[in-house]
């Protein structure tokens, strides 16, 4: 997994997990290994799985030709409301796309470090075929 700057300002978290190192196919049995890790934390509500590549056909949008599907994956960890600000950064989304022979899987970072790391954790899981 590596950490990278996308559009120069946004610190993101991208791993790139070929099929064969994974025992899941598509996008849904990614999004469905997600929604398992995310129950499993008590302190992690799952809200709802958004068909990314569905919509932005629907709307006409430009596509990247090699993505397959794309799900995004929304949650929330609700460990504190500091203040009001902190509602900008939530709730938080894991990227799932099908790009033909891998998944390309992304967040952005979370202002908690236990966030960061439940959620590289969770996608770290994901290469689970020796």
């Amino acid at each position: 997994m590596k950490q990278t700057l996308l559009h120069e300002k946004y610190p993101v978290f991208v791993a790139e997990i070929g099929k064969e190192e994974t025992a899941f196919s598509t996008v849904e049995e990614v999004a469905e290994y997600l929604k398992a890790r995310i129950a499993d934390n008590e302190k992690v509500k799952f809200i709802g799985v958004f068909n990314h590549l569905a919509h932005t056909r629907a709307i006409g949008g430009e596509i990247h030709p090699d993505i397959q599907g794309a799900l995004d994956v929304i949650f929330c960890f609700g460990f504190a409301l500091p203040n009001p600000q902190v509602l900008a950064v939530r709730p938080r989304t894991i990227g799932v796309a099908d790009m033909g022979d891998k998944f390309v899987v992304s967040f952005l970072e979370a202002p908690m470090p236990p966030a960061n790391a439940a959620m590289e954790a969770w996608v770290k899981g994901l290469r689970n075929k020796a």
